[in-house]
């Protein structure tokens, strides 16, 4: 088995909406011990070109977005790797033009050339981009882990269901003091 740990959208203007210094920190804690390990870190995040010409008018989710004047260029800083996560200057940063990390983005090509059969997964939020890349790295065939703590989500209650009642049909779930044990 070989993995990689995704950091999912902890970007900036998401992680000031939906994340917590807990969420953070635990993802922050993932990051350490993949590194440690030596297992492949990518992080990803959405953004659109300016003028947001990737978002159709019939993408509900987007185009709202758009049209509210949320930040969502790539350039802009509240679309940027949130300050208190840091990539290293060796890690990819995957950009994604939609709420799986697979959709838009070359995530897929990535993984495959540096061999990983595992994604290990964190991000904001639980019901976006952690169950649409969970749901379509299912069929792509790939081993999936997700660090429930290191995901957060608007809805408590959905991040619940989600990580107790959906995501363990197809996925490992787990804590990241578990998993990092685990890597030791």
């Amino acid at each position: 088995m070989t993995a990689a740990l995704l950091v999912m959208d902890f970007q900036a203007d998401i992680v000031a909406r939906l994340g917590s210094p807990d969420v953070v920190a635990a993802a922050g804690t993932a990051v350490d011990a993949a590194r440690a390990a030596g297992l492949p870190v990518l992080w990803v995040r959405v953004a659109f070109r300016a003028g947001y010409p990737e978002v159709s008018q019939r993408n509900r989710a987007f185009s709202q977005a758009s049209a509210r004047g949320e930040g969502f260029a790539q350039d802009a800083p509240g679309t940027q790797i949130d300050a208190a996560l840091s990539p290293r200057a060796d890690e990819p940063v995957v950009l994604k033009r939609r709420v799986s990390a697979f959709a838009g983005s070359d995530l897929e090509v990535l993984t495959r050339g540096l061999g990983v059969d595992t994604l290990v997964l964190a991000g904001i939020s639980t019901s976006g981009v952690v169950l649409s890349t969970l749901r379509e790295a299912a069929d792509k065939d790939y081993g999936l882990v997700v660090l429930a703590d290191a995901c957060a989500d608007g809805d408590p209650e959905v991040h619940r269901v989600l990580t107790e009642k959906v995501f363990p049909r197809q996925a490992e779930v787990t804590t990241v003091e578990t998993w990092a044990t685990s890597l030791a």
